[in-house]
Formats: C-alpha cells, sequence, structure tokens
C-alpha cells in the first residue's frame, strides 16, 4: 500500500554527473510516468527509475522520499481536475448526443496531445488493475465525480426520478467504451494497425463512441418503456 511520504529533508540535492540538479526532479516524473504506466509499480525498481532519468538513485529519495512518493507524485501531478471533465458533459442544455460527445471527449482528448497525457491515463486505469492503494484516492477523488456527473444526465433524459442499479449499470457500460480506448489500446493496435492513429482517427472515434453510446441508452430506454424519440 501507498502512503504519502515526505522527503526526507536533505540539505542539497545528490549531485549529478554532468547534468544540473535544478531539472532532476522533473526528469524523475517522466521517467516514472513512463515506466510505472507500462511496467507498473511493482515491477520497476528505483535503480530503473534513476537510471532512465540519468540521474544518482539518492535523487529519489531527496524529491519523493521513497519509489512510493515518486509514484504518488507520478500518479496526481499531471491529471487535471474531474471538474474539467464533467463540465464537458453536465450542461442541461446539452442533448443526449452532445452529452455523450462531451463525455466521450474527455477520453480522447489525452490521445490527441500525446504520449505523455496518455501514459497518464494508462497509468491511472493500470492502478485500478493493480492497486497499491492510490485506486481509492482516484476513485473518491476523480472517477466518482464523473459517474455520478453521467449519471444525472442520463436520469434526466431518461425522465427517471431516481438512480436505480440497472441505471448504474448503463453508467458504468457507457464508461467501459470510454476506459477500453486506454486500457486496451495496445490490443486495438495489434489487431487493427492504425485504428488509433492520428487527428482523424480519433475524430471518427468520437463519432462512433457517440453513435454506440446512444444505441445502449436506447436499449435501456426500450427495456423500460420510454419512447425513444426523447432520447434524440
Amino acid at each position: 500500500m501507498i502512503a504519502p511520504v515526505e522527503p526526507p529533508g536533505l540539505s542539497a540535492p545528490p549531485a549529478e554527473a554532468g547534468k544540473p540538479t535544478e531539472d532532476a526532479r522533473a526528469r524523475l516524473l517522466q521517467a516514472g510516468l513512463r515506466l510505472f504506466a507500462q511496467q507498473g509499480y511493482s515491477k520497476t525498481s528505483t535503480r530503473e527509475l534513476a537510471e532512465a532519468a540519468n540521474v544518482n538513485v539518492a535523487s529519489i529519495s531527496y524529491y519523493f522520499g521513497d519509489k512510493a512518493g515518486l509514484y504518488r507524485a507520478v500518479f496526481v501531478e499531471p491529471m487535471g481536475t474531474p471538474e474539467e471533465d464533467v463540465a464537458r458533459y453536465d450542461g442541461l442544455h446539452l442533448t443526449l448526443a452532445q452529452a455523450l460527445r462531451g463525455f466521450y471527449d474527455g477520453f480522447l482528448e489525452p490521445l490527441r496531445q500525446g504520449d505523455e497525457a496518455r501514459l497518464c491515463m494508462k497509468l491511472h486505469f493500470r492502478e485500478m488493475l493493480e492497486p497499491t492503494g492510490l485506486c481509492e484516492l482516484g476513485i473518491t477523488d476523480a472517477i466518482r465525480p464523473m459517474h455520478d456527473a453521467l449519471l444525472a444526465v442520463l436520469r434526466r433524459h431518461l425522465g427517471l426520478a431516481a438512480v436505480d442499479t440497472d441505471l448504474q449499470r448503463l453508467a458504468i457500460c457507457l464508461a467501459g467504451l470510454g476506459v477500453h480506448m486506454h486500457v486496451g489500446r495496445d490490443i486495438s493496435d495489434a489487431l487493427v494497425p492504425g485504428i488509433n492513429d492520428g487527428a482523424q482517427a480519433l475524430d471518427c472515434w468520437s463519432d462512433r463512441l457517440v453513435l454506440f453510446g446512444l444505441a445502449m441508452v436506447r436499449a435501456e430506454a426500450t427495456r423500460r418503456g420510454i419512447p425513444l424519440p426523447e432520447l434524440d
């Protein structure tokens, strides 16, 4: 389990051969993001981290306390706020299709921003599959607000008085389409090379995710006997 770690308060950072010390912390964060996202926490050693960042192993202790402290910094620091993501889809003026587009854009935007943003998302999803103790923090601070906002959107468009278990299932399935864009990225790249490459491919994914999402909502509306035109 990972708990907050305070640096030990060394008077100066350890000297790095041929490298200025002021960017050592940033290099460790970059190396940690890549290695933790690709290998997971337990399979990444402090030696690997130090070598990838071109710093002394002691730099990890100086800047982050230990490997757990570096992992926590990598997990927390680069991500945006859940409020920014929720604002994409919770507007009362939005149609269901517009709301779903905003919802899925929150998943696709990191893929448009390059490797660093994509690795951030991959790390967070890996934490769900291989929890170190920070998963609970991510659920409480980020995933729960987004899930609750999606439930409110669905309840409003379906005209339901309250959230029930089947609406929870629908929200989880809708989110699963977006999550798979990250946790299944390597698999989909192998199955269909090029399907995720470039802005045009991501624009197509945005259209399809909305289309598939609407189909899922319509299926639930049909099951409940709710008129379909109200969802468009």
